[in-house]
């Protein structure tokens, strides 16, 4: 059996993002028990020219939600980048997990080949979607989950190997 380009999309983008909600929720509890104003953590980042955790959501959330929605040939709908507490991270998140979950594999299956071209910062850059999901979507899906598991786990949140990778599936 092959794997399909919806399996190689919609399930991986939700699962790296229900992982999120999860190292999101342990940041959360360590600024509630250590009584920490949470836009510290929302607001905090890696380095001075990095993102702070909050737009590492956002990007990521934005990249799933863009990257199947242009697999599909759909337009994908606009977020307003206007979070500021653990609350709105959440909601955005399940946000775009919710339209994830609305895609059917045959509006993702067969696009391995689609030409498709996407807007990097004022260039355009041809894809195949295969090579777009595998190259561009994904990668960047997980690098800025990443970067918001390391933000939090910098700022003493206990997080480990584990709250990243999520349970493993069966």
């Amino acid at each position: 059996m092959s794997l399909s380009m919806y399996q190689a999309s919609v399930p991986v983008c939700i699962r790296a993002l229900k992982n999120l909600t999860g190292v999101l929720r342990k940041g959360e509890a360590f600024a509630e028990t250590k009584k920490i104003d949470p836009s510290v953590l929302i607001n905090d980042r890696l380095a001075p020219d990095m993102f702070p955790l909050s737009r590492q959501i956002q990007i990521a959330t934005d990249l799933a939600r863009r990257g199947v929605a242009r697999l599909a040939g759909v337009e994908a709908p606009k977020f307003e980048d206007s979070e500021k507490s653990f609350a709105d991270l959440h909601d955005r998140i399940n946000r775009t997990i919710a339209y994830l979950e609305s895609f059917r594999p045959q509006q993702i299956d067969g696009t391995e080949d689609k030409p498709l071209v996407v807007e990097l910062r004022g260039n355009k850059v041809d894809f195949t979607g295969k090579d777009m999901l595998l190259n561009f979507t994904i990668p960047n899906v997980y690098f800025h989950c990443t970067i918001a598991y390391a933000i939090l786990r910098h700022n003493g949140v206990d997080l480990g190997k584990q709250d990243f990778l999520g349970t493993m599936p069966r």
